[in-house]
C-alpha cells in the first residue's frame, strides 16, 4: 500500500465489528441460514475481507447483485464447500454459462430469462441453480403474481428435463424500514400465496427469504428459512425510524479518517471555495481536508457535513470540491497532520455515517458505499 495514501486519507475496516454483527443478526434469527450481502464491493467495505469475516461468524450465504461480482467470489476462493453464492441482477445475454458452472444460485424474474438459462445449461451439460423472485409489492424485480402461474410452470418442465434445479423463492420487502408501514403484511401474505402455489406444483426449494436488513430486525415473520441482511451486517441501521445500530447490538465497521494537510490564518470577510458560499464571519483558521467527491464525498454536504477535528465537531465550510474540502477551525491551530474524522462508530465523539446522511439528504448506504477505490481500505482485527 502507498504511505502517501494513508497519511492522506484511509477508511478503517473493523472486521471485528462485522463478526460482532454477524453473530447478533444470526441472534436475531435463530431459525433462519443468513446470507451476507456483500454486493457493491461489500457496501464500499471491500467485498473479500467481508465476506470471509461472515463466514468466520456463521453466515453459510453469500450475496451478490451481479454476476461479475459473484464470480469474482469464486475467483477468490470461495468454492461451493465454503459457501452458497447468490446473484440477482442478470442482464440479457449475461454470462448464464459461467454461472451455471460455477455453482451459483442464480435468479429470474420471467420466462424470456428463464429460457436464457435453459439454453445455457444445455451448453453447460449440467443443470443451472435457479432461484425464482416474486414481486409481492416493491415492483421492482421479480414476477408479477398474474404472471406467476407461467413462470412456475416453465420453471417446473425444465426440472423436469433435468435443466434445472429450483433452489429458492424469493421476494423483496419495500418499506420493512418504516414501523408498521401497510404494505408490510400484504407483501408477507402474497409471498407465503406464491411460495405456496409453487410447491403444490412441486418446486421443492432449499431456501424461501423475502427479509432484508429491516426484516432481519424488527419482523421475525419474515425470517422463512433464509434472512439476507445487507446494511445491518455493516453496522447501520436502515432507517432510524426502527432503531439505531445499539439497540440491535451492532456496531459501525468503517470509520473514515484523512490528516489536515494545509492550517492557515485568513481574515474575516474571506470567501472559502467555489462559489463563496461560505464566507469567515471574522479572522479564523481553515484547515485543508484532502477528501472530496472523487473519493465519494457527497457534494450535497457542502456546509453541513461533520468532521471531529482536535476533539471538536466542525462543518464543511463552503463546497466539497472533486479532491479536498475546508473546515472553519475558529481560531483554533491544530498542527498540520492531525487527524479529521468524518464518520466513523461515535464512540469518540466522532460523527457517524447517520449524522452524514442528515447532513447531505441522503441514506447511510450512500455515505459508506460511494467511497471510492482512491481511499485505501485498511483492515483492522482481521483474524477472529
Amino acid at each position: 500500500m502507498n504511505e502517501s495514501a494513508v497519511v492522506r486519507a484511509r477508511a478503517e475496516i473493523d472486521l471485528a465489528a462485522l463478526r460482532g454483527n454477524v453473530r447478533a443478526l444470526r441472534a436475531l434469527a435463530p431459525g433462519a441460514a443468513l446470507m451476507a450481502v456483500v454486493k457493491a464491493d461489500g457496501y464500499g467495505h471491500g467485498m473479500v475481507p467481508v465476506a470471509r469475516a461472515a463466514l468466520d461468524a456463521g453466515a453459510t450465504w453469500l450475496g451478490t447483485a451481479t454476476p461479475e461480482e459473484a464470480l469474482a467470489l469464486r475467483a477468490a476462493g470461495f468454492g461451493p464447500d465454503r459457501a452458497r453464492i447468490m446473484c440477482w441482477l442478470w442482464a440479457p445475454g449475461g454470462p448464464w454459462r459461467d454461472g451455471i458452472e460455477a455453482d451459483l444460485d442464480m435468479s429470474v424474474s420471467g420466462v424470456r430469462a428463464l429460457r436464457e438459462v435453459m439454453a445455457a445449461a444445455r451448453q453447460a451439460g449440467r443443470p443451472a441453480r435457479l432461484q425464482l423472485k416474486a414481486d409481492t409489492g416493491l415492483g421492482r424485480g421479480g414476477c408479477q403474481p398474474a404472471d406467476w402461474p407461467e413462470l412456475v410452470a416453465e420453471a417446473m418442465r425444465a426440472e423436469s428435463e433435468g435443466l434445472i434445479r429450483v433452489t429458492g423463492l424469493w421476494s423483496h420487502l419495500a418499506c420493512a424500514d418504516e414501523p408498521d408501514h401497510p404494505s408490510i403484511q400484504p407483501q408477507l401474505g402474497r409471498f407465503r400465496d406464491m411460495v405456496r402455489y409453487a410447491e403444490e406444483r412441486g418446486a421443492r426449494p432449499e431456501v424461501r427469504h423475502i427479509a432484508n436488513s429491516p426484516g432481519t430486525l424488527t419482523l421475525p415473520e419474515s425470517h422463512f428459512n433464509l434472512v439476507r441482511p445487507g446494511i445491518a451486517m455493516y453496522g447501520i441501521s436502515p432507517s432510524p425510524a426502527i432503531g439505531t445500530p445499539a439497540d440491535f447490538g451492532l456496531r459501525p465497521v468503517m470509520t473514515l479518517k484523512a490528516s489536515l494537510v494545509l492550517v492557515k490564518h485568513v481574515p474575516g470577510g474571506h470567501g472559502v471555495s467555489y462559489g463563496h458560499h461560505y464566507v469567515t464571519p471574522g479572522d479564523t483558521t481553515l484547515g485543508l481536508v484532502p477528501l472530496g467527491y472523487g473519493d465519494g464525498i457527497p457534494r450535497h454536504a457542502s456546509g453541513t457535513g461533520p468532521v471531529l477535528v482536535g476533539g471538536k465537531w466542525r462543518t464543511v465550510a463552503g463546497r466539497v470540491a472533486m479532491d479536498q474540502f475546508v473546515v472553519d477551525l475558529g481560531g483554533d491551530e491544530p498542527p498540520e497532520g492531525t487527524q479529521a474524522v468524518l464518520f466513523g462508530p461515535g464512540e469518540h465523539g466522532e460523527p457517524t455515517a447517520e449524522d452524514w446522511a442528515q447532513a447531505a439528504g441522503t441514506i447511510a448506504y450512500e455515505i459508506v458505499t460511494r467511497i471510492g477505490a482512491r481511499v485505501p481500505r485498511v483492515l483492522l482485527n482481521e483474524r477472529p
